[in-house]
């Protein structure tokens, strides 16, 4: 309270501390390593000009008590959201649009987003407006363990292309106690991680709205998907499955199936590799892009993103567009790691892919992330997807996850668990489009594949 009594407030509408600087408040939900990157990157900006000092608080349940700020008045300057989270806080008129920041320095919010691969300039926007800016981004591709194959008598360097050669590998994989028949691995899950099932629709060629609708129980293609997961513990035999995947722990852990050996292949992202350095250092494995599925796109992969944005009501605005516009550039003449700025900086720290288009050459060419250069392919590619930009995402998300999961347990047929899914997602959707209706936001509204 002290320093809010001896502030004076800019023209710009900051505020200015008693030792002449704009002090910053930015919440974030990272720990660990992530966090430390973060604090690097935090005192480079500080240390590159006097009139601003960025603060970062290390938050948990970063969406909701952002959210709890803002409506009680009292958010933080800066917010590190999920992508997710944009347009659900957009629609509730809980974030600052940043166009007026962009044009005050000359770009238009299309030469601005250009810097992005399209896919992460579509995350910092909703309805028609800019909110965000990406501050690490991610993409997700197959790992596979290659002593696994090795030993299956497989080619350590080749993965699965399409789907069929996904299961006929996880079937060869795969091995049983000749004692008791329990499993001892698996090639491939599903439900490993169990992040990404919302995808799984649109990698088999389905879609989730169609036309303004909610197609998720009428797409068969949708249903093909489902049908593919209860296959496999069909397969495997669902008791048997359910022993087998108790005896190990979550995934960001040293008991993940995949750093215990228990699965010889798992979607994961890019951050996948740091995990692997920290639990199982020195083990072989590769990546690659998602298999095709007949009569899915013929390319897929799924990206997300951290994103940034300054909630309605920040009192320092200009100073947190400062950081931002920051975090939004590189040095792309970097040819060395201290050389490294703002988004690259970050990205180095935290090994994963950089969103920008352009890479400097240190960055592309000394990455500690062995397959780097891949997962900047995928940002590129055309199939690229990440989670539908609606305000009911979540709960839209949350009901795809329910209905996979008795699919999956095969206490129902797809068709079944779809069709109820259906019935509860169409009816949030109705209401959604009736409140967007309501602000005059209907037409602005994106459509989803």
């Amino acid at each position: 309270m002290l320093g809010l009594v001896l502030g004076v407030v800019v023209a710009s509408g900051d505020v200015v501390q008693a030792d002449g600087k704009v002090h910053v408040t930015y919440w974030e939900k990272w720990t660990g390593f992530e966090n430390d990157a973060l604090q690097q990157v935090v005192a480079r900006f500080n240390a590159s000009q006097e009139r601003i000092k960025v603060t970062v608080f290390a938050t948990s349940q970063i969406d909701r008590k952002t959210i709890i700020a803002t409506a009680g008045g009292d958010p933080p300057d800066i917010a590190g959201l999920w992508q997710n989270n944009v347009r659900t806080f957009a629609d509730a008129g809980a974030l600052l649009p940043l166009e007026d920041f962009i044009r005050r320095d000359g770009e238009t919010p299309e030469q601005w987003l250009k810097r992005y691969y399209p896919v992460y300039a579509r995350m910092c926007q909703h309805a028609g407006r800019v909110y965000g800016v990406i501050s690490t981004p991610a993409v997700v591709a197959l790992h596979w363990n290659k002593a696994h194959f090795r030993e299956a008598g497989l080619d350590p360097e080749r993965p699965p292309r399409t789907l069929e050669e996904l299961d006929d590998l996880s079937r060869r994989l795969t091995r049983t106690d000749a004692a008791t028949g329990e499993l001892r691995r698996v090639g491939f899950l599903p439900q490993e991680p169990g992040w990404f099932g919302w995808a799984f629709p649109l990698w088999f060629g389905g879609q989730l709205l169609t036309d303004g609708k909610i197609s998720l129980g009428s797409d068969p293609a949708v249903e093909r998907s489902f049908a593919w997961v209860a296959g496999v513990t069909r397969e495997l035999g669902s008791a048997r499955l359910q022993r087998f995947v108790s005896g190990y722990g979550p995934s960001g852990s040293a008991e993940a199936a995949f750093m215990q050996g228990k699965v010889a292949m798992v979607l994961q992202g890019v951050w996948y590799h740091n995990h692997i350095r920290q639990y199982q250092p020195g083990l072989e494995y590769g990546v690659a892009s998602w298999p095709q599925v007949a009569g899915g796109p013929e390319e897929f992969t799924v990206a997300t993103a951290d994103v940034l944005v300054i909630p309605r009501g920040a009192r320092n605005p200009m100073a947190a567009w400062e950081f931002m516009r920051y975090m939004a550039q590189a040095n792309l003449a970097a040819a060395t790691a201290e050389e490294l700025r703002g988004a690259e900086e970050l990205c180095y720290l935290q090994q994963k892919n950089s969103p920008l288009r352009e890479w400097s050459p240190y960055f592309a060419e000394s990455h500690p992330h062995p397959y780097i250069g891949l997962f900047r392919e995928l940002s590129a590619l055309e199939g690229v997807t990440a989670e539908p930009a609606i305000g009911v995402w979540q709960e839209y998300n949350r009901e795809i996850g329910n209905a996979l999961e008795r699919t999956r347990l095969l206490q129902v047929e797809p068709a079944e668990a779809l069709a109820y899914a259906q019935a509860r997602v169409a009816a949030s959707w109705a209401r959604y489009r009736r409140s967007l209706e309501r602000h005059g936001q209907l037409e602005a509204l994106e459509d989803i594949r």
